[in-house]
């Protein structure tokens, strides 16, 4: 026993002597951990260096890119951000010594390896991180009041979930654009209703000339009576072909304020012109008050209604996808499992033909697919269900297949020695073994696709993604936080469902 460990020792016993071991590292950095038998420590020590080099020689680069020359690039990166400069040269001449410390230490008799070296190459590869991807904790910290108001929108939108029903006053009056020999007559007064006048009852619209100056319309005194007292009234406009819009004057909406007997006054500017005039020809415009006189309830609003629409459209695609992915990748994982296909040369061709075809499409992230998916049929919920669907093919042809390769071999050796099939060994040694890990991946993938379907809508993959990205750049933050409420709410119930689908089979 003695002997053993004596001649185990022996072989760990470094080729060269220690300070032969540190002075070759100091040369090329992990060529005396090599030589001292440590050879996966000095290859993983050199490629660590080359590494940090490396990115330092990009931000240096990227610091100074205007200058020509290595020696001016560091000199203006080190006016840029000393600090960074400063600390990474010196961390790289100081792990630089460090690993050739570490050779010569374990070049040593009776030493063994310390991860102190690696601590090192941590920090550095910290510090470059750092500064690689621009945190700045002071500008998060302060300009967080900035962003407050946008994110108490998208945490508590239910504002905008739900619109008032509500009960509209109106009245209104003709207006003839241009004026001809005959205008049409103030409107007549119907009693116990809303009665509004314009004087005059003709005129001219805004517009622009050549040099886009504005040219006021006509001016308009526009009365009402009739309304509820102390209650604002919108003035609309409307146009010959029923286009209605709200009047704005210098860049704000008019409206008036109706008296305690509800009566009102208000000099209106007849708006732009929207539709191409008709010659010499009048047309006949309107003009609008109208007054909430009360809410008489509440309704889903249309963002709300979008959504629920969108998110069950997300459901289906992850569920339909999820649903293909499990009966096209049970034959793929059986041509994937190294132990059903060593049986001979033409199985052994196959099952490394499978596994690079997994290995290809599994490497491709789903919205990548979606992209392309999209570009053969079209946008749509379709194009996520392809993309979710290729891609779960082969996650899942993976995951079973390893399942296989790893289940007991003797009921399989006991079904071949009976004379059965290679189908029939299947059925009965392979499919009972398979069914738990199966239905706890396939589950999983559930899970998993549930989720990304949400994504796949920001490239044009259907769903509530698509939804999310427009609110989003509309920066309609209330309608999208009903979105993310609802995505949360879905993956959190699906969460649920799988965990007690799966305590149920697994």
């Amino acid at each position: 026993m003695a002997n053993r460990t004596q001649s185990k020792q022996e072989t760990r016993l470094s080729l060269v002597p220690a300070p032969v071991a540190g002075l070759l590292s100091l040369l090329v950095p992990g060529l005396g951990q090599a030589l001292a038998r440590h050879v996966y420590r000095g290859v993983l020590l050199l490629v660590s260096l080359g590494s940090i080099v490396g990115l330092l020689a990009w931000r240096v680069q990227l610091l100074a890119h205007r200058e020509e020359g290595p020696l001016a690039m560091l000199v203006k990166a080190l006016q840029r951000r000393p600090s960074f400069v400063v600390a990474m040269l010196l961390g790289v001449v100081a792990l630089w010594l460090f690993i050739a410390w570490d050779a010569y230490r374990l070049a040593r008799p009776g030493r063994r390896s310390a991860p102190g070296v690696f601590v090192l190459v941590f920090l550095l590869l910290f510090v470059l991180g750092w500064q690689i991807t621009e945190i700045d904790v002071y500008k998060a910290v302060n300009e967080l009041a900035d962003v407050w108001p946008r994110l108490s929108q998208i945490l508590w939108p239910w504002e905008a979930a739900f619109d008032e029903i509500t009960e509209v006053v109106s009245a209104g009056a003709d207006i003839q654009v241009p004026c001809t020999a005959s205008p049409p007559s103030p409107p007549e007064e119907i009693p116990g209703q809303p009665y509004v006048a314009a004087e005059p009852t003709c005129g001219v619209l805004s517009e622009q000339d050549e040099n886009y100056a504005s040219i006021l319309g006509t001016v308009l005194t526009f009365t009402g009576r009739g309304f509820a007292p102390n209650t604002e009234v919108e003035i609309w406009w409307i146009d010959p072909l029923g286009n209605e819009f709200r009047v704005r004057q210098e860049g704000s909406y008019v409206a008036a304020e109706t008296d305690d007997q509800g009566a009102f006054e208000i000099e209106v500017i007849m708006p732009y012109r929207l539709i191409p005039t008709t010659g010499e020809r009048a047309q006949m415009h309107r003009i609008e008050a109208r007054q909430v006189s009360q809410v008489v309830g509440v309704q889903p609003s249309e963002a709300l209604r979008l959504i629920i629409e969108r998110m069950i459209e997300t459901i289906m695609v992850g569920m339909m996808a999820t649903l293909f992915g499990i009966v096209l990748s049970i034959p793929i994982s059986l041509m994937a499992a190294r132990n059903l296909m060593s049986g001979s040369w033409v199985t052994m061709a196959l099952y490394y033909l499978v596994r690079t075809w997994m290995n290809i499409v599994r490497s491709i992230e789903p919205i990548i697919w979606a992209l392309i998916a999209v570009v053969w049929v079209g946008l749509g919920p379709f194009a996520g269900f392809i993309a979710l669907t290729l891609h779960s093919i082969a996650a899942l042809g993976k995951l079973y297949s390893e399942a296989i390769e790893s289940i007991d071999p003797g009921p399989i050796e006991a079904i071949q020695a009976t004379g059965a099939t290679r189908l029939q060994m299947i059925a009965y040694a392979v499919v009972p073994q398979m069914i738990p890990p199966f239905v706890s991946f396939s589950i999983y993938r559930w899970d998993i696709n549930i989720r990304m379907s949400t994504i796949l809508g920001l490239v044009g993959g259907g769903g509530i993604g698509f939804l999310l990205i427009q609110y989003i750049r509309l920066l309609d933050y209330r309608a999208a936080g009903i979105a993310v409420w609802f995505i949360t709410i879905t993956v959190a119930i699906m969460d649920y469902v799988s965990a007690e689908i799966r305590q149920h089979f697994v």
